[in-house]
Parts: structure tokens; sequence; C-alpha cells
């Protein structure tokens, strides 16, 4: 039987975590009245309190069944702006355009520049410019799965927006234009050669370079995206940026293979982590204190929020912040909120053999 100290201090423990879960879930702003919107998607932003006078924006892209909220608390994007002062731009999907919160990274209405999701976008990032005193030099763009896929059109549709961009368990751009070609580029079918992906990105915009840099996130175990379309992607940019086949390094990064191709400067402009043994889902190094488990969010001992970040400059070092606190198990409920979501949607995509 528990005594009356007891079951006050567990009222104190349940309030608290009750507190700390909704301060996880209102960490971002709504954004509002960013343009006509022809993509009719949703927004959400973060501003730290320490935000620089000109600081870098950096747009981040949920996957599938996903909302800003949990990708923010589970991935740390927030935590990071936090130690160093730069602004995030959470674009959201919404159920009147796919019943399952993808981008719609595969319809040409919504991949064309000036058009559809991507003009929406770019409207979001144009509003956040104007209203927070963004610079325009360092504006930066990630996604996981279909968000992956939407930042590529993004990197594609307006190169001369980004400074860099990070597409983790992504596809090449402008492979499908269908929901069943859709599920055939994910299973690695269809996929076109390294001269018909390289030329779709050319013929995106009008634009001449410099182009963004580019890294690329898999995991070898993916059964949702096939790991050939990360191949595709680096090929697709490669190319873009003339680089050579072969890769200027290979090393090994937190027990993880990066191969990187640089300039004749020696700036890295396409770099890949092949994540040995990950499925699908974004690599996040927990005990670094940036990210928290759930679902598509994957302790395998790398922090892609951490190597990203530092890779374009948001970030001195790849820093770690304090060891998670026991509380901190408050805010992992918030990033599995989504398992039961997850469950029954990919039991009908195996049931309909669009998934492994």
């Amino acid at each position: 039987m528990r005594t009356l100290s007891d079951t006050l201090a567990r009222i104190t423990r349940l309030r608290t975590g009750k507190a700390e879960h909704l301060h996880a879930r209102n960490r971002l702003s709504t954004l509002t009245n960013f343009g006509p919107n022809p993509g009719a998607l949703k927004a959400k932003y973060y501003l730290p309190k320490n935000l620089a006078k000109r600081p870098a924006l950096v747009v981040v892209l949920h996957g599938c069944t996903q909302m800003p909220t949990d990708y923010d608390a589970c991935s740390g994007w927030s935590k990071l702006a936090d130690k160093h002062g730069f602004a995030l731009l959470y674009p959201q999907q919404v159920r009147d355009n796919n019943g399952n919160l993808c981008f719609n990274w595969f319809l040409p209405d919504d991949i064309r520049r000036e058009e559809g999701e991507a003009l929406s976008i770019r409207q979001m990032i144009q509003t956040m410019c104007s209203r927070h005193k963004v610079s325009s030099e360092r504006i930066y763009v990630t996604g996981l799965s279909a968000g992956g896929a939407m930042a590529n059109v993004l990197l594609s549709t307006y190169p001369e927006v980004f400074a860099g961009g990070a597409i983790i368990a992504g596809l090449p751009y402008a492979t499908a234009r269908t929901v069943s070609e859709a599920f055939e580029r994910m299973r690695g079918q269809g996929v076109p050669k390294p001269r018909e992906l390289r030329a779709k990105v050319r013929a995106a915009s009008g634009h001449s370079g410099p182009w963004p840099t580019i890294s690329v996130w898999h995991g070898t175990r993916d059964s949702t995206v096939a790991e050939v379309n990360a191949r595709a992607i680096v090929e697709q940019w490669r190319g873009v940026h003339d680089l050579g086949a072969a890769p200027t390094v290979t090393e090994t990064i937190d027990g993880q293979m990066r191969k990187v191709w640089k300039d004749n400067d020696g700036r890295e402009l396409v770099s890949f982590y092949s994540i040995e043994g990950m499925g699908h889902g974004l690599p996040l190094d927990v005990a670094s204190g940036y990210g928290k488990s759930g679902p598509y969010m994957l302790d395998v001992g790398i922090s892609s929020t951490a190597h990203i970040a530092h890779s374009w400059g948001l970030t001195r070092k790849r820093d770690k912040a304090k060891p998670p606190s026991a509380s901190s198990s408050n805010a992992d409920r918030s990033c599995s909120a989504q398992n039961k979501v997850r469950n029954v949607i990919e039991n009908a995509l195996r049931s309909a053999g669009l998934m492994r």
C-alpha cells in the first residue's frame, strides 16, 4: 500500500512530466500569412532566445505520418538551435493534400518551380527572411523520407536559395509522376540512369551555379526506401557539380562509412553516409544529448543532426549536449505517440505488396 508521501511524490512527477511533455510540443510557433500558398501547406517555426542578428535558417521537412512538433522533439534541431542561435522552419503537410501526411514529392504540379508545394515552401522561406532578418547566404534544407525527397525538390527547383541540403532516406528528383510510380521508385525499380537524373535537375530551373552542397544519409537495411535511391541522389548531384566518379575521401565517422566528393579547392560538395544495419529513419546518437528515439527516429550511434549542422558551419565543432536527465523519458513519449499509426500504415502497405 502506498504511503501518503509516496502518493504525493507520484502526483508531482506526473504533473512535472505532463508539463515537460507540453513544453516539448509547444516549442514551435505557427507561421501565418506567408503568401498565396498554392500547395495549401501549414508551417511552424522556432526562434531561440539567443537568435543571431543575421541568423542562418534551417528548413526541416518531416516524413510521412509525422508532425513538426514530434519531429523536432526527436531530431534535436531546436535544442541545437538554442545553443547556436539559428532559426528553424518546419513546413507541415495536411491530410487534405495527402492522407498519410507525406509531402507530394512525386506529383508534377507540386515539384515544379513556381508551383504547388514547392512554391508554398519558397514563400515560407521568404516570409522568414523578411520577418526575422535571415541571412540569405545561409539557408539550408533537410528532410526525412518523403521530406527528404521534397528537400531534393527544393534544392533542384530553387538552387539559388540554398547553400546546402541534407537528404535522409529520400529519393532523386523528378523520377515519379504518380502514386504507383512513387512506390516503384521506393522499391528501387525504374530509377533513371545517371545522365537522365542530372538532366532533370538542370532542367528544373535556369540556374547556372554555384550549386548547393549535398549530403545523403541512408540505412543499408532500409526496406521502405531502397538504398539504390541514395546512390542515385549522389549520382544526380555529383553530375550537376561535375565531379569525378571516385570519391575524394572514404572514411569512417562514428563507426559509419562516409564518402566525400570535393572540388579542386578541397571544398566538400557531395557526401554520402551509409549507415550499416539501419532501417528506415533518421540516424541519431541519443547519448549526445541531441534527439530521442521514436518512430523512424533511430538511435544508431551517429547524430545526423549534429553532423549536418556542423557541415553547414552552424556549429564550431560536432559538440555534444549535456547528457539527458532522468526526466527526459517524459519527452520520449511525444516521440513515440505515432507508433500505432505507423504500424497500421506499414501493415497495409505490406498487405498490398508495396513494402517489404
